[in-house]
Formats: C-alpha cells, structure tokens, sequence
C-alpha cells in the first residue's frame, strides 16, 4: 500500500535521540484529522516507553483506532511480549508522521495494556523533525554491499537521497568483521527483475543484534557520468506550461510527481524540495511519464545523473537533479523533439504534416529534382507518389523528414533513412531559391539536433549516420566534405568516392565459369578479405556504415520492420572470385522506387579489391547476372573505387562521395560546423 507507514525500531531509537529540529505548533482539530487519516491508510504510530527502573527506553509500532474526540486509542502491532512491556514499562509520547515530520504527542493521562494504548489528547503539541530530509520505507529490493571483494547481500529497509538503511540477515555474523568502516563499500540495489542503484557509500553507523547486522550508509557521489561528456549538448528548453515527472519511485514503490523546469531530447532537470527529496544520483528509474498538462503523455527510461543545492536564498532548501534519458519508443520520442523543435523555432517542423502537392512543387522549384534526374524516374511516378504518400503521412519508425515552413509553403527540406541496422542515411537536401539562406540553414540545423539527441537511445538504432553528394555541388561539399577534413581522422569521419552509372539491363548472362570464374552468395570470410582491402586502401568508415562486416551480414529484422510498414526492403551480397580468390563484393539493395530519388537504395554496389586482375566483361558480367533482380531496363550502379572505372575505361555519368559520421564523434561535427558557419544550433 502506497503512503502506509512503518517504522523500523532500531533506526527510530537511533533517530529519538538525534537532532531534534522543533516546528510549529499543531492544535487537536488537525491532530484528530492526521491521525484519523493514518487510521484509514491502515499506517502506523510510534509509542516511545521507559523502564520503570533501569530508565532506558524502547520503541513498539501502534495502530490508530478511528479518533472521534479527545480520547485516542491504538492497538499494539506486535502482539508478543505485552505482559512484560505493562508490567516494566511506562508511557512516554507518541511520534506520529507527518510528510517529512513527525508529530509529538504527549499526554496528562495515558495508559498502557496488553491491547495497547489509551490517552487523551492535549489542546497542541509540537512539530518536529528527526532527520533534515525523510526517509522513506523500503519494500522488496534486495541489497548486495561490496567491500575488498567480501560481498554481503540482505534488503534495503529505508531510503533518503542522503542516507540508507540497509540490513543484512543472511551471512554468517562472523564474517562481518570483514568489513573496514573506515573505508568506502560498493552498494546495490536491485529486484528480481532489474537494478535500480549501484554507487560507492560511506559507513555512518553499524547496529547488530543476535542475528542481523545493520549499516547506515552516505552515498559518496553527487553526479554520475552516464556517458561520455559533449561539449555540443542539446539544448534545454523551458516550456510553458512546465510539464511533470510522474513516476512509481522504484525503491520505495510511492508514486512521485516533479515539475520539469527544462527539457531537451536527451534528457531532462527537475526541482525537489530538500526535506522530502526522493532522487538519488545513479538512480535508474525504468518507467517515467513526462505530462504534458495533462494532454498528452511521452513514457521513457531515466538516470538521475547530478545533483545540486539551488543558489539564491528562496531556494536553499531546494534541490535541482539532472536527468538522462536512457531510452524511449521512437514514435513517443519524435513527438518530443517535434515539441522541442517548434518551441526553439516556429517555423521548424520535424515528421509534421505536409501537403504533397506543396512538397512535390518545391522539389522541381527548388531544383532538387532536375530533368536528368526525373528522366530516370518518371515512368514510376505513380509508384513513387503512394511510396512518398506512405513516407509523409503515416510518420514510420525508419524514416524522419524535416521541413521550414512559412505560412504553408515549404522553403527547406531534408529527411533521414533508416537503411541498414545501425546506420541512418540522410537525403533530399533543398532549399527554396526565393527563400533565405536560413531555410538550408535551419533544416541542417534540425538534423544535427535530431541526431545529437537520438542516438544514445537504443531504439533509434543509430551508431552512424551516411549520405551521398556528389563533389562539384558546392554546399554538400562545404558542409560533409568539410567537417570530414576538419575532423581529420577516417574513424571518426571519412569521405570515399563511387562512380556512378545506369547499367542497361540485358539477357541474363552467367559469369564465364570456363575460365575458373564464378559469383556466389558471400560468405563471412568474404567480408573479412574486403575488411583488409579497404583498411589498407582508405581505412575509412564507409564498410561499418554500409554494415559490411562479417557478423553484420543479416538484414532479417530491418527488411521484416520495413514489411510491416508497408515497404520493401532487401539485401543480398554475392562474392566474385577466380578460383578460390575474390575479385570483387557486389552489394544488391532492392527497395521500393524513388525511396531514394536518385535510387541510390535500389542499386548494385560493387567494390573490387583486386582491380588489375577483374576484366571489363568479366565485370559487365557480373552486372548482368545481378540486375535480373530489378524488372527494370536501367539499374543505377555504384562502383568502388573510381579508378578501376578509369583504367578500364568504363563510362559513368558522375562520382558520387559517400560521408559517413561516426556517432561517437558528434562534438567533432558540431565543432566543425562552428569554424565554418561561426554559429550552429545544436
């Protein structure tokens, strides 16, 4: 039961003769109603008892019977015992909680019996508190404490942010002297199910008993580190009206409210007040509602990451707790960043709604779709219309576009992909030629937002990010080609070039087999070969983006997800080799037309790793045999690397460079937007 409390007796003997911080007084009308309130919770009392001879005192939990006058009467909780505790005890006072305090009731006439305690209640009494900040009573969560690798595990019994009570009942008593308590101990806290704490504590007090031993504990740590520092954070926003934290506290099982007083994609800071704080530093709490006044709710996964008092003298009994976002579904958390994104700028719009007509006239405005490009495309418009239909309206989990809008009329656009497992494609930047810079602008701007906010969360499946741009378009060039030479190293940042043509399908031809030639399906140590190549040839990034290593094979889950979105999605690898040595590693995506305007997600990649020894129609061949897969006249090839295409004398109509951004490196990016823009939002 929520809100029902029990106390503990050995840690409130502890806390009867601590300090003691007097509060206001409290008249009987709000003391009868306080405890007539406990008595409906089915929560408890605290009698406190003197030895009639020795003078020492005990504890004993009472039960409040339902008080409808001067007269209060409780029964004892614990039955054992009561003829002993009448016949050498007598009455003292009575805690009763109250929030973050206690009352104390003392009484004229009071008695005790073996049923429990009857007393008449004083006109007031006073309010007081025994601790600085509450502790609040555990139930169900293991504890397992850590010292020189002596471990010993029992079960948390009381949780403040400042403090914890923890009691061990299962280890042999004598193996607790091996514990130092002049050093620091590892703690955890956790269920059947999951952790929810682990951090390094101090040893404030020890208790032992026949049978238990009990630590009182000080978290040591303030702040956390969840994951590497950025020097480009996402930004934190305070929205009107400020939205609440609701959440089930995973050590006390309480339900908690906070008000959010800024929030970015990633994370989140909350305001608490001291006496009553309930975030711990470290602290995992595996399900948080984020309200937005009640109309909408987003559910996601959270560490309390920091701590801090708050300056100013209204506030200094107030604590301010950052919070990291450790994951949330990719929908809910779309909608969070399409929020944060209009907040930040009006006419920035993340997967919103848009009228096709409108995006359509803006493409061939804009110039994005020029007549080469539309040449290849436009006897599949219709298909290409219900694909984009599907792609603008239905907001799937693979595919995020963002626009600048100004009075309905589109002026920026660009979109991401989802198109291998852990790599997202960004496409279709363009900008209104009428408009301002600040359309191309701000569209970038969404994307790095996006990706500086997402890529942490397991559900955005997103290790790196990759385009196309061909070199001589001056603005891709500056911005990708730029942060690539900036950043100056291929593991972070790499740029290859592909050649680019439409091969013109044919009979299906089989490779000439006579000579000792042959195409297969790839296997592992295929991928393996290719690895070496390419570490030897460039040393980039562009295999972990396009998932060309061995144990990245698989596509299975991608291709089902993009099946049940109404879309298609397939990957197929095959191994050119001469006798039993590779020549060449032909990848075939199939996806739906115009997924990617200029096709370049339904095209055959072939990279060769032994450019002397692969003649032209051995290669020709090859695009042969591959391209039935198509049921087009026209597949768009990519061919690595460019001077094969050249000492060949194979024809192609452009190069295409392919960026790929490792995610780990997004400070690097921003930074190097920022030398070459001066500013860059973030």
């Amino acid at each position: 039961m929520d809100n029902v409390h029990q106390f503990p007796p050995q840690i409130d003997r502890i806390s009867q003769f601590g300090d003691r911080f007097e509060g206001k007084k409290v008249k009987k009308k709000r003391l009868i109603n306080k405890l007539n309130a406990i008595n409906f919770k089915g929560g408890t009392l605290l009698v406190n008892l003197r030895h009639v001879k020795y003078n020492h005192t005990i504890v004993r939990s009472v039960r409040p019977l339902p008080c409808l006058g001067d007269e209060l009467e409780c029964e004892w909780v614990d039955s054992a015992g009561n003829e002993h505790t009448t016949e050498f005890y007598q009455f003292m006072d009575i805690l009763i909680p109250d929030g973050p305090k206690f009352i104390l009731v003392k009484s004229e006439s009071a008695s005790i019996n073996n049923n429990g305690v009857r007393m008449l209640l004083p006109d007031t009494c006073n309010s007081l508190c025994l601790r600085k900040v509450q502790r609040h009573p555990c139930k169900d969560v293991t504890a397992r404490l850590i010292q020189n690798s002596a471990c010993f595990t029992g079960e948390l019994v009381e949780f403040s942010p400042m403090s914890f009570h923890v009691e061990i009942d299962t280890s042999p008593l004598e193996t607790f002297q091996w514990i130092n308590p002049e050093l620091p101990l590892n703690v955890m806290f956790f269920d059947e199910s999951q952790s929810f704490y682990t951090g390094s504590c101090r040893i404030i007090k020890q208790i032992e008993s026949s049978s238990t031993k009990s630590f009182i504990l000080e978290p040591i740590d303030k702040q956390i580190r969840r994951f590497k520092p950025k020097e480009f954070r996402g930004t934190r926003q305070q929205l009107v009206p400020l939205p609440d934290m609701i959440f089930r506290h995973p050590l006390t099982r309480k339900l908690e409210n906070l008000k959010i007083i800024n929030i970015s994609g990633s994370g989140f800071a909350v305001e608490e007040n001291m006496d009553h704080a309930v975030l711990l530093p470290g602290m995992i709490i595996p399900e948080v509602e984020l309200d937005f006044a009640g109309s909408f709710t987003i559910t996601c996964k959270a560490q309390v990451v920091y701590r801090k008092n708050e300056e100013g003298k209204e506030k200094h009994h107030h604590l301010k707790n950052g919070l990291a976002i450790l994951d949330m579904d990719i929908e809910e958390h779309r909608k969070l960043l399409a929020l944060l994104h209009q907040a930040a700028e009006r006419h920035s719009y993340l997967s919103g709604t848009v009228d096709m007509d409108a995006l359509w006239d803006f493409f061939f405005e804009s110039g994005f779709i020029y007549p080469q490009k539309y040449n290849f495309f436009k006897e599949n418009r219709d298909n290409i219309k219900e694909t984009y239909q599907k792609l603008y309206t239905s907001n799937p989990t693979i595919a995020r576009h963002f626009t600048y809008q100004d009075k309905g009329r589109i002026l920026g656009h660009m979109a991401m992909l989802r198109f291998y497992n852990k790599s997202w494609l960004i496409q279709h930047h363009a900008a209104s030629a009428s408009a301002s810079p600040r359309a191309g602008m701000a569209v970038l701007n969404q994307i790095g937002r996006f990706i500086n906010d997402s890529h942490r969360l397991c559900s955005a499946h997103m290790n790196f990010v990759f385009c196309y741009y061909r070199p001589e378009n001056k603005f891709p060039e500056r911005i990708f080609g730029g942060v690539s030479r900036g950043i100056n190293d291929p593991k972070g940042c790499s740029v290859d070039t592909f050649a680019y043509f439409h091969y013109h399908s044919t009979t299906s031809n089989d490779v000439d087999a006579g000579d000792g030639w042959s195409l297969a399906k790839t296997e592992p140590g295929d991928l393996e070969e290719l690895g070496h190549y390419y570490e030897f040839s460039s040393g980039g990034l562009m295999l972990a983006g396009l998932e060309l290593y061995p144990n990245q094979m698989e596509m299975g889950e991608l291709n089902e997800e993009y099946r049940n979105l109404g879309f298609k999605r397939e990957r197929f690898l095959f191994s050119l080799k001469k006798g039993n040595i590779l020549k060449a590693v032909a990848m075939v995506n199939l996806s739906d037309i115009g997924l990617n305007l200029s096709d370049l997600t339904r095209c055959i990649q072939v990279f060769v790793i032994d450019p002397d020894q692969l003649p032209r129609d051995i290669f020709y061949q090859v695009l042969s045999r591959l391209s039935v897969n198509f049921g087009t006249e026209e597949i768009p090839v990519l061919l690595y690397p460019v001077s094969y295409a050249e000492t060949q004398s194979i024809p192609f109509e452009k190069r295409y460079n392919l960026w790929v951004l490792n995610m780990q490196n997004t400070d690097d990016y921003f930074r190097e937007l920022k030398q070459l823009f001066g500013h860059i939002e973030h």
